[in-house]
């Protein structure tokens, strides 16, 4: 198959894994807490069976339980508590026959599942489900128990994000990229435009700088909505997301181990629209702002050198001390045009930096913010929804590593330590210390198959921004009575 005929999802499609309730022939999975006490809910003839087959009842598994027909009905085992992890339900899309399910509780403990169970399965479920190629229709189908929730908000949301950090570099450039934003954010309601030529490097001239490497043009996304119950009192967010569509590190390039998943450089815009996507499915009551700098780090004789000095469009210059540190010359630019219209929230999100990797590994975001509550906000909301983040410190005692003597600063430090903190100290230079922000340093890929969390690209840090969307919303309407 020729690789422009990759079967790929349009942007507005949503997960194809869920089916209509309908009178055809559907199959029941009960979903049980672990322990023995599931084995209760099983015809006694089939409780051996079971055992005898390796199920255990321990989070995550699925017995298949025998019938006249073959496989008549199956168990999910997953673990109790107040913490909500849609994850849990992931295994239904892989371990099912095929067919189409409906899924119920039950055993006397099914109320360990908590509230929100509806939109859990359906997301981990969709999790679970998401296939990078459609040359077929999912193996797995669930009666979704509701049609218009966040569980499915949030199912869309993810699948698109993933659908993009998947799709290979030749078929998604800056142009690509900044077609599908407009697209997915006007379908949706929201004002969407495109920036580029001359206007791309009057307006952000050091993202332009970073995108003059490459044959294919720089853009920026500029888009706002605004929610039908949102007044103008109503919470104002900024979402801002790097589009690296593909990072070669410039003249200071990669090693070619290096380049091998960098068409996943875009995946902090891809995160962002994720996260615009759902708020706006929900039509949740805020104001939103989104920026989005879509470029390609290229090697060319109109490429970045180390050492040139460029003027930001805050008015600072700054010294390109490495190519390679070229995501927080995009987000500068985007970070001081979101903070002149003084929003009550900035999100950025970027996958910025191997030293925070080097810290927490491909699994946990770093997360960096110059507000206390905004951050615990952030952090409350990850561990509610099993969406971890870890924070690190925006040490202002490394501020001056990212001293020059030729500009107001350079963009990286020549000290090989604290990478991914000096970055977020850089990014911080171009938002207004007034406005809560949060910069989200993402992996936004897994590196291998497992259960909800298929090889390829992930929108990690989703639900728990969404939840922290959620509770500046709460906070909002608390103080406004």
């Amino acid at each position: 198959m020729m690789m422009d005929q990759l079967p790929q999802r349009a942007a507005s499609e949503g997960p194809d894994c869920f089916v209509a309730p309908s009178d055809g022939a559907v199959r029941e999975v009960l979903v049980v807490p672990e322990g023995e006490a599931a084995f209760d809910v099983l015809p006694e003839s089939a409780r051996a069976f079971v055992r005898d087959a390796g199920f255990a009842a321990k989070p995550g598994q699925i017995a298949l339980v025998p019938g006249a027909q073959g496989v008549a009905s199956a168990l999910l085992t997953v673990a109790g508590g107040e913490i909500r992890d849609a994850l849990r339900f992931a295994p239904l899309a892989t371990g099912l026959p095929k067919g189409d399910w409906r899924v119920t509780r039950a055993g006397q403990h099914a109320q360990a599942v908590v509230d929100g169970w509806d939109d859990d399965l359906i997301l981990g479920f969709a999790m679970g489900a998401y296939r990078i190629r459609r040359d077929a229709a999912p193996a797995v189908r669930l009666v979704a128990p509701v049609t218009n929730g966040v569980g499915h908000a949030l199912a869309a949301a993810c699948w698109l994000g993933r659908d993009l950090i998947n799709r290979p570099a030749n078929l998604l450039g800056p142009v690509e990229l900044a077609d599908i934003a407009v697209s997915v954010l006007a379908d949706a309601g929201a004002h969407a435009e495109s920036i580029g030529g001359d206007a791309l490097a009057t307006e952000y001239p050091c993202l332009a700088h970073v995108a003059a490497g490459s044959d294919r043009p720089g853009r920026v996304i500029r888009a706002s909505w605004r929610g039908s119950r949102a007044p103008d009192t109503a919470p104002h967010i900024a979402l801002v997301g790097k589009g690296v569509c593909f990072d070669t590190g410039g003249y200071d390039i990669k090693p070619s181990s290096g380049m091998l998943r960098m068409k996943k450089d875009m995946g902090g815009a891809a995160l962002m629209l994720a996260l615009a996507s759902a708020i706006i499915a929900q039509d949740l009551p805020v104001r939103l702002t989104i920026r989005i700098g879509c470029v390609e780090n290229s090697i060319s004789g109109h490429a970045m050198r180390p050492s040139d000095v460029v003027r930001t469009r805050s008015g600072q210059t700054v010294e390109i001390g490495n190519t390679d540190a070229e995501g927080r010359l995009v987000l500068c630019d985007l970070l001081d045009e979101v903070s002149s219209l003084a929003p009550d929230r900035i999100i950025d999100a970027a996958t910025l930096t191997g030293a925070a990797r080097v810290a927490l590994g491909p699994d946990l975001p770093a997360l960096f913010s110059n507000d206390a509550l905004f951050a615990q906000a952030i952090l409350g909301a990850a561990e509610h929804s099993s969406d971890d983040m870890w924070r690190l410190p925006l040490w202002h005692g490394y501020s001056s590593w990212l001293a020059s003597n030729v500009a107001d600063c350079g963009n990286v430090s020549a000290k090989p330590m604290a990478g991914a903190i000096t970055a977020a100290l850089f990014l911080e230079k171009f938002v207004k210390p007034q406005i809560p922000w949060a910069h989200v340093d993402t992996y936004a890929w897994n590196d291998s198959s497992r259960a909800g969390r298929p090889e390829g690209g992930e929108t990690l840090g989703l639900r728990a921004l969404y939840g922290a969307v959620l509770q500046t919303i709460k906070a909002w309407e608390s103080s406004a009575t």
